[in-house]
């Protein structure tokens, strides 16, 4: 796989560089169930080919992806918790010092 690839098939599910497996698996369904064959009016026979061969580059990277579970990762994605595990305890928040 190549990263041209990995972009054309982002972009035959219109997804952005950064996207969840829920969202990937979600426009997959939404796609197939568009362009699936047996859809009648909507079906497009060299677009569900596309769509899952797209599907396949990308399941075959996020298969070889290497998750990051480091504390900084974590407070990319949750943000929130880096705040509660700085102020936490702090007096400011408990209510304590007035």
């Amino acid at each position: 796989m190549t990263y041209a690839e990995l972009q054309a098939a982002l972009a035959e599910f219109d997804l952005s560089e950064q996207a969840t497996l829920q969202e990937i698996r979600l426009r997959h369904r939404e796609l197939v169930m568009r362009y699936h064959p047996d859809r009648g009016a909507g079906a497009d026979e060299e677009k569900i080919r596309r769509i899952n061969a797209a599907y396949k580059v990308i399941m075959a990277y996020i298969q070889r992806y290497k998750f990051d579970f480091s504390k900084e990762r974590f407070w990319e994605q949750y943000p929130e918790e880096r705040l509660r595990e700085q102020f936490y305890d702090a007096d400011l928040w408990l209510g304590k010092g007035h």
